[in-house]
C-alpha cells in the first residue's frame, strides 16, 4: 500500500500494488519518494517478485529473483537506500529454505527494514533536536518527513522531535521547485502536526537568513560519500552557500544506510536528470516556450565543508567526516 504523493495535498490516493514492476513504476514516477521510503518500497518489491517464483527450482529462483532485484535497484540511481535495501534482501534470499517459503521469509526481512527505519528516525530526531538552540527558527528543504521514510522523518523528524521537546520556535519550508515537495508535502505534514510554519519560494531563502529569522538549516540526504559530501534535492547546495555566508549551521540528517563509504567523495555520485516537462509545465499547463533547452537535475552535491554535522541513528559525525563516519560504523560494528 502506497500513498500516491503526486496527488498531495489536494487528495489522498492509495495504491495497492501486487506486482514488483508496478512498484518500480511508482518509484520512477515519484508516487513514492524520499530515499528511505524508496528503500523500503524496494524491499517490499523484492517480496512481490519472490511471490511470482514459488514454482521454480531453487537455482532458477535465485537467478530470476536476482534479475528482478536488478530492475528494482536501478529504478532511481542517486539515492543509496534503494540499492542498500535490495542488497540486504538478496543476502537474505540466499538463506531461504525453499522458493515456496521465500515470500514469507523475505516479507519478515522487509518488515524489519521498515521498522528499523522508523526507530532510526526517532533516534536521529532526539540527537538532532539536542543541537538546536532554544526557540530556534529552522529552515528545511524538500520533504524529509514521514512521507519520505518509514515514519517520523529524518530532517523533518529532527524538527518534530524539537517541537515535542519545546525547543522549536518556527519552521520555514522552501517550496522546492520544480515538483514542489516542500509546498505540497512538507507544508502538509507540518500543518497536520500543528507545527508553526511558513512556506517560502526557494529564491527567498537568502532574504530570510539576512533577516536573522533562521538559526539552523536542516536537510536530508540521498547519498553521502565517505568524506561527507552530500547529494540531496536540487537547491540544497545553494542553501548551504547562503547558510555559510550568514554564519548559520547546516545539518544533514540521514540514516546510516544513506552513507556510501565506497565513494571517497561526492564526485562519484551519479546525479539523476529528470524530464524537461517538469520545468516547462506547471500544474499541467505550459509555462515555457516550445523548443527551449532545459536543465533539470534532481539533486546537487553539497561539499562537506558547508556541513556543520551529519546526524545519523548511530550518532552525530563532525569534521573530518572521513574519520567521523568511519568511527560511527566501527563503533556500531564492535557494539
Amino acid at each position: 500500500m502506497l500513498l500516491d504523493q503526486t496527488h498531495l495535498p489536494s487528495s489522498e490516493v492509495w495504491l495497492e500494488l501486487a506486482d514488483y514492476r508496478a512498484v518500480v513504476e511508482a518509484i520512477k514516477h515519484m508516487r513514492v519518494r524520499g530515499a528511505p521510503a524508496i528503500g523500503i518500497a524496494g524491499a517490499y518489491a523484492v517480496v512481490l517478485a519472490a511471490g511470482e517464483l514459488t514454482d521454480y527450482t531453487p537455482d532458477e529462483f535465485q537467478v530470476r529473483l536476482k534479475a528482478a532485484a536488478d530492475v528494482i535497484a536501478n529504478a532511481r540511481p542517486t539515492g543509496a537506500n534503494l540499492a542498500w535495501a535490495v542488497r540486504r534482501m538478496m543476502a537474505h534470499a540466499h538463506v531461504v529454505t525453499s522458493p515456496s517459503s521465500a515470500e514469507k521469509q523475505l516479507l519478515a526481512e522487509a518488515l524489519r527494514i521498515h521498522e528499523e527505519d522508523e526507530k532510526a528516525n526517532r533516534r536521529m530526531g532526539k540527537l538532532g533536536a539536542d543541537l538546536l538552540p532554544q526557540g530556534a527558527g529552522v529552515l528545511t528543504h524538500c520533504n524529509t518527513g514521514a512521507l519520505a521514510t518509514g515514519g517520523h522523518g529524518t530532517a523533518l523528524g529532527v524538527i518534530r522531535s524539537a517541537w515535542e521537546a519545546g525547543k522549536l520556535g518556527h519552521v520555514y519550508a522552501t517550496e522546492t521547485r520544480p515538483l514542489l515537495q516542500g509546498a505540497r508535502l512538507t507544508a502538509w505534514e507540518l500543518m497536520h502536526d500543528h507545527i508553526p510554519a511558513t512556506l517560502l519560494p526557494d529564491s527567498a531563502a537568502g532574504q530570510l537568513m539576512r533577516q536573522r529569522k533562521v538559526q539552523a538549516v536542516i536537510v536530508g540526504a540521498d547519498r553521502i560519500a565517505a568524506n561527507g559530501d552530500t547529494a540531496n534535492k536540487i537547491g540544497t547546495y545553494s542553501l548551504a552557500v547562503l547558510a555559510k555566508e550568514h554564519g548559520i549551521p547546516l545539518y544533514v540528517a540521514a540514516p546510516f544506510s544513506t552513507i556510501d563509504l565506497t565513494l571517497s567523495s561526492g564526485e562519484g555520485i551519479v546525479i539523476e536528470d529528470r524530464s524537461a516537462r517538469e520545468v516547462t509545465h506547471f500544474g499541467g499547463y505550459k509555462s515555457a516556450p516550445d523548443g527551449i533547452a532545459v536543465m533539470n537535475p534532481a539533486f546537487d552535491v553539497t561539499p562537506n565543508d558547508y556541513i556543520a554535522a551529519i546526524i545519523t541513528e548511530l550518532g552525530v559525525a563532525r569534521k573530518p567526516y572521513t574519520t567521523g563516519l568511519a568511527n560511527l560504523k566501527k563503533a556500531h560494528t564492535h557494539g
